[in-house]
């Protein structure tokens, strides 16, 4: 009887286990998942540069302004909603053997881009 039970015991030990690296697996794609898109944001942001560049001599040349602004603020707000969505899946899961970054840094990394690409929408209306 004894033997059953720690074999029983032993069973739970392992569940628990697997739980666990399920558990940092999730949270090591969190991360991945943000990566993926803030490079679509990055991308996104390239559209609107190359966009601009494109239909610079159209006339009126607020129209290529205001295409290229629009694909900026689109990487905008993909950055803004990838960082939250990352922080808001690692406040729900717990760390067991993984090392995940920070919450902080997302949202470094996600406010340092968008104001990088709001910095463009600005310099784009300024320069003629």
């Amino acid at each position: 009887m004894a033997q059953e039970k720690s074999s029983a015991d032993k069973r739970t030990e392992l569940a628990e286990d697997r739980t666990d690296w399920a558990e940092d697996r999730t949270m090591l794609a969190a991360e991945r998942t943000f990566a993926a898109w803030a490079r679509t944001a990055m991308a996104a942001s390239v559209l609107g540069l190359g966009f601009n560049a494109l239909v610079r001599t159209f006339e009126p040349q607020w129209v290529a302004k205001a295409g290229a602004s629009l694909f900026l603020l689109i990487a905008i707000g993909i950055l803004q909603v990838s960082w939250r969505q990352a922080c808001a899946m690692l406040d729900r899961l717990t760390s067991h053997a993984a090392e995940h970054m920070p919450p902080r840094h997302f949202r470094v990394i996600g406010h340092a881009l968008s104001v990088g690409c709001a910095l463009i929408i600005v310099m784009l209306w300024l320069i003629h």
